[in-house]
């Protein structure tokens, strides 16, 4: 993984802050893949592909936090739950799930050349 990464410390923040940052990459990433498939479905196939590499760009943010947060874990300091976390980690997997998805659609929509 890419350690330029994250342009803050996670260990610095609150665990507020943190999950707003969760949230924020999350609907940067998940933003640029609708954007992505709408480029594609008007025509635009490198459009969407540099939307679905940037959105990459951002799961790696997510990632890369997500890690720290595990890591911070599995060294004894454990995460204070709250619905906030929650519903960070909700929006961290349903947008991994949609770009997964997405990516499978373009790359069959180009296949059958659509």
């Amino acid at each position: 993984m890419d350690e330029k990464i994250t342009n803050f410390n996670v260990d610095e923040l609150t665990p507020e802050q943190v999950s707003f940052q969760l949230i924020l990459y999350s609907g940067n990433a998940r933003s640029k893949v609708i954007q992505s498939l709408r480029a594609y479905r008007e025509g635009n196939v490198e459009e969407a592909e540099q939307l679905l590499k940037e959105a990459g760009e951002d799961v790696n943010q997510l990632h890369d936090i997500h890690f720290k947060m595990i890591q911070k874990e599995t060294a004894g300091e454990k995460s204070e739950f709250s619905l906030l976390l929650m519903h960070s980690e909700d929006h961290l997997m349903s947008t991994l799930t949609m770009k997964e998805l997405v990516t499978e659609l373009i790359a069959l929509f180009k296949e059958k050349q659509l």
